[in-house]
């Protein structure tokens, strides 16, 4: 199966749906419900407090995904990656085939970012 086909539709109309409560949100705009791949905006919360606290040591692990390639690009807000001491703002783009390490990020402003996400091993 694939993901539906659909005309234009109004975003601001799909409800934000809680990942972590307070502090990260998803809209699904599409999902292939054979492999689980879709695409989704993802809000996360501002959180200056615990970037500043957890700066020296994130919590959290690197993250990396076995079975997913992934694609990000940022439309508002910062990402910042401590354990390689980035930023990244508005316009950025990332391109990750599975296995490949990232983060944890912290979100100091804040962030919606434009996500794909295709499984690669089904």
């Amino acid at each position: 199966m694939k993901k539906p086909a659909f005309e234009f539709m109004d975003t601001e109309l799909i409800p934000w749906q809680p990942i972590v409560e307070g502090r990260s949100y998803e809209k699904i705009l599409s999902r292939d419900p054979e492999t689980g791949s879709y695409t989704r905006l993802l809000m996360s919360m501002p959180d200056l407090d615990d970037c500043i606290r957890d700066i020296e040591t994130p919590p959290g692990k690197v993250l990396f995904h076995e079975d997913l390639h992934e694609e990000v690009f940022v439309l508002q807000g910062t990402l910042l990656d401590p354990k390689i001491n980035k930023t990244y703002k508005s316009g950025y783009y990332a391109c990750r085939p599975p296995r490949i390490p990232h983060g944890p990020f912290f979100h100091p402003t804040g962030a919606i970012s434009l996500e794909f996400a295709i499984r690669v091993n089904q």
